[in-house]
């Protein structure tokens, strides 16, 4: 791979190299942001994902040290992948403080990702690595769950503060397409828990997330802690979102899809490496056909999903 070949229009791995943490200040922020970069060894033109962990039980995976299946593979398939350490981690004190958006931080979570696009020239700066190496105009989001959410207020879905009633927008149009992951449906299909201590989620509106976006959902994955609406919720942003938008329905397939949070992880109720392989090609190949119109990776990870002998899963698209 030459230093003039876009990472992304080749699908073979490569070495990658991985830096954290990077600490970015940040007056207003509780304390200062730290990300964790990964990116190939080589080539240029590198185009950028954005990696939002999710909230979960673990000590570790809620940060930057965190989905290391889908870092990895990123990185190795010709992204810089850019991970921070959301004020939600449970690596920091603050699910349990007085703060308005706690336990969540769900203004704050997008906030982050502005923030690393604003100082990536400090960035570069921190991983002369990949100084010049990136295509800065190639930005995609990618989040799990908790970061699905984040990647969704991002491509454009809105928010009323749970405050005041003010509408809310925090969409970035540096973001040119978007993962969603597991990520949480709409708001008048919550459990009484999540009703009563994410109450913010009752009013997310997904039709104005018109950035295109490629929504995994598990059709086993109830999450009653969550919804009343069954997996079926996690379509939601599919469904209720205008297009081009892209819905890929595991079969057989939990919250955790498989393990892309981590490797081995014990909050993994599904575990299934062929399933984490699966999310790991269609999302990078959705994400490489989004930022490189004419690259068929996409087509190319569909026929692989639905074209085995044993399908893992279903696609559909408007």
């Amino acid at each position: 791979m030459s230093p003039s070949t876009p990472a992304a229009r080749s699908p073979g791995p490569t070495q990658v190299l991985s830096i954290s943490p990077i600490v970015l200040p940040a007056p207003g922020r509780a304390v200062d942001l730290q990300v964790r970069v990964s990116a190939p060894v080589t080539g240029g033109e590198l185009p950028v994902l954005l990696l939002s962990h999710g909230h979960g039980p673990s000590n570790h995976l809620s940060s930057l040290n965190g989905y290391a299946p889908l870092a990895n593979y990123f990185a190795a398939h010709g992204f810089v992948v850019i991970q921070p350490t959301h004020l939600d981690s449970k690596t920091l004190p603050f699910r349990s403080s007085d703060h308005p958006d706690a336990p969540l931080f769900w203004r704050a979570r997008a906030e982050d990702m502005k923030r690393i696009l604003d100082r990536f020239d400090a960035i570069e700066r921190a991983v002369p690595a990949i100084a010049g190496r990136v295509d800065r105009s190639k930005v995609a989001v990618l989040g799990h769950s908790m970061g699905g959410h984040t990647a969704s207020v991002l491509l454009g879905a809105r928010h009323k503060d749970p405050r005041d009633g003010t509408d809310v927008s925090l969409a970035e149009p540096r973001i040119r397409a978007g993962v969603l992951l597991a990520a949480p449906g709409r708001g008048d299909a919550l459990s009484a828990y999540a009703a009563e201590h994410y109450s913010f989620f009752s009013t997310i509106d997904f039709s104005t997330m018109t950035t295109p976006a490629l929504v995994v959902a598990g059709d086993k994955d109830g999450s009653p802690h969550l919804t009343t609406a069954g997996a079926a919720w996690h379509a939601d942003p599919y469904f209720l979102s205008p297009g081009p938008k892209s819905l890929v329905t595991l079969f057989d397939a939990g919250h955790g899809l498989g393990g892309v949070s981590g490797y081995d992880v014990a909050e993994t109720t599904d575990e299934n490496p062929e399933r984490v392989a699966a999310v790991q090609l269609l999302a990078a190949a959705y994400l490489r056909t989004r930022l490189y119109p004419g690259d068929p990776a996409w087509q190319e990870a569909q026929h692989a999903l639905t074209g085995a002998a044993v399908p893992l899963g279903r696609v559909e698209s408007k």
